[in-house]
């Protein structure tokens, strides 16, 4: 079967036509992240749903942003919380119904705001309707649509792939006497994509929620589609070439050059196909998440080159536990600009997946808020797309929970030396003086740190000073300017603690110095053709050619050429 054929007869009553829609809205756009379980809880259980996230749009859009991006909220086991998939078009109950999907997503696009949704493609729940057939027999309809191998000849597995939840990626099936591919949890087998009626399914259930009308997609490990049908050995990897920011250091993952389990080349030709599909329908856009230590960068701008695959790309170079530096910065974005000179980036410092950057980067500095006001400036002044995680605004820390709190399967493998993901992903904290934050009116399914309670959303709103204030300054001046969302960027001189460099489009330039140190610091001032602008936070003041910045202080000024058109960087 077919799926890619004209949809326009398709689209839900009320979707905005190709007249409506910039089709480039993306580019440049900032994606607010909700993980649904954690953000707002309507009904008691102490769980978030969508009728919480329909409650608190009202919040999301008074930031600014262009978008929500939506973690799964489709039927499952949640044995990985909604990355385990057992229906693709179906709303778990735990979360509501089809019907409140429908009036969150009526009141999102009535509030500005685009919906975008994750789609969890690389591998179902082992109780999804097609892996139980597929398990069921080795020659019924399904029975190729997971990957499955025979054992070796001494029963073991078929080769060395490692799982990154820990251990081997192969779960033995009594059913069929086979191994089959699981790269995250057992409970989690691994579609083939090699076969094109998996693709065709899973496109079909793609074009189900463009159908509904949502704005586009979040891919989750966007890289681990295909694997090699040859089954060789991942090669070791050398000491000095690991790292952690794919999986934890005590996790042997990080010992093998994941050569042969993902980040095949067949994936190119399935993204065409996936890409044919959405610009079949007006303005709707993805963003791929690439999980690889090794090439991360390269991956991300083979998926993003041209406008046949992916639109965007995020990968974890800065979301790893790397400090954030003047020369990190540069050298990741100079990366990527040299790399994939035609492909486009999302940047993220936190999301449901890493520890809380105000934790990962802040926890030794004295003052937190100047340095996450810093961080918020940075990567809204960046070339790219951006992504914002949910509290990240409130400047919510790491909660560190008692073993018996975990939720989350993989810090339990792993604790106490890796502790998991549940400290990224305890509840938001609206009302200092409301039980649970104002979060549930039940038992929340994670416990709110009580570190928490003075970041909550009522006692910042009315602070003009605010950590939340301070995004919503920060989101109203990127948007003040297209500069900022589709200008170039070079970068100038700096130092160790600041961080200097352009951004230019159709022959205005704006001049960026960000001072990401606790101290006051001195670069060489710009040209005095450069205008100060009036941007959010601590600036700094020019004397004797040399622009001093206060501690995380940041200083904007503007050019507009009038001799000669043409951008200038």
């Amino acid at each position: 079967m077919n799926v890619l054929h004209d949809f326009s007869q398709n689209l839900a009553p009320g979707v905005l036509t190709s007249h409506d829609i910039d089709p480039d809205w993306w580019r440049g756009a900032v994606i607010y992240q909700i993980y649904p379980r954690s953000f707002q809880d309507s009904n008691g259980d102490g769980i978030g749903d969508l009728r919480g996230i329909t409650q608190r749009l009202p919040h999301i859009a008074s930031l600014g942003v262009d978008a929500i991006w939506i973690s799964p909220f489709f039927k499952s086991p949640m044995l990985d919380f909604g990355y385990d998939v057992s229906n693709y078009t179906e709303v778990d109950p735990m979360f509501g119904t089809m019907a409140d999907f429908d009036s969150m997503i009526a009141e999102a696009h009535r509030l500005g705001l685009k919906v975008m949704i994750d789609q969890v493609i690389s591998h179902s729940s082992e109780k999804h309707p097609w892996f139980v057939e597929s398990r069921a027999s080795r020659d019924n309809d399904k029975a190729d649509w997971y990957v499955w191998a025979d054992a070796k000849a001494d029963g073991s597995p078929p080769n060395n792939w490692l799982s990154i939840f820990g251990g081997s990626a192969w779960e033995w099936d009594a059913s069929r006497c086979q191994y089959y591919l699981h790269n995250f949890l057992a409970s989690q087998p691994d579609l083939n994509f090699h076969n094109p009626d998996v693709q065709d399914a899973l496109l079909q259930t793609v074009q189900f929620w463009l159908d509904r009308g949502v704005d586009g997609f979040r891919l989750d490990t966007i890289n681990f589609y295909f694997h090699s049908q040859g089954l060789e050995d991942n090669p070791p990897l050398q000491v000095e070439k690991r790292n952690d920011s794919i999986a934890p250091a005590v996790n042997p993952y990080n010992f093998q050059s994941h050569l042969y389990d993902k980040s095949q080349e067949e994936n190119i030709e399935f993204l065409k196909r996936f890409r044919k599909l959405l610009d079949s329908y007006p303005g709707k856009t993805a963003v791929g998440e690439v999980g690889d230590a090794e090439r991360g960068l390269e991956i991300v701008a083979a998926y993003t080159s041209g406008d046949e695959l992916v639109h965007m790309c995020y990968s974890f170079d800065f979301l790893s536990p790397d400090p954030i530096t003047p020369d990190k910065v540069r050298q990741v974005i100079s990366d990527f600009e040299r790399t994939a000179p035609d492909g486009w980036s999302c940047w993220a410092f936190s999301n449901h997946d890493v520890m809380r950057h105000a934790s990962r980067w802040a926890d030794q500095i004295l003052d937190r808020d100047g340095f996450l006001k810093m961080t918020a400036t940075l990567i809204l002044s960046l070339r790219g797309s951006v992504c914002l995680y949910q509290g990240e605004e409130l400047g919510m820390t790491e909660a560190l929970l008692a073993y018996e709190d975990l939720q989350d399967p993989y810090g339990i493998q792993f604790w106490p030396s890796f502790v998991g993901r549940d400290g990224c992903r305890t509840p938001m904290t609206w009302s200092h003086n409301a039980e649970s934050g104002g979060f549930t009116t039940g038992k929340p399914w994670l416990p709110l740190p009580p570190e928490h309670n003075h970041l909550s959303s009522n006692l910042q709103e009315g602070d003009p000073d605010s950590l939340l204030n301070h995004y919503r300054a920060a989101l109203r001046f990127r948007a003040s300017d297209p500069v900022f969302t589709t200008g170039s960027i070079r970068f100038l001189e700096g130092s160790d603690s600041v961080l200097v460099f352009e951004r230019a489009l159709n022959g205005t330039t704006i001049f960026v110095a960000i001072n990401m140190s606790d101290a006051p610091q001195e670069v060489a001032a710009p040209t005095p053709d450069f205008v100060k602008m009036d941007s959010p936070g601590t600036g700094g003041s020019i004397a004797n050619n040399k622009l001093t910045l206060d501690a995380y202080g940041s200083y904007f000024g503007r050019m507009q050429q009038t001799a000669k058109g043409g951008e200038t960087a």
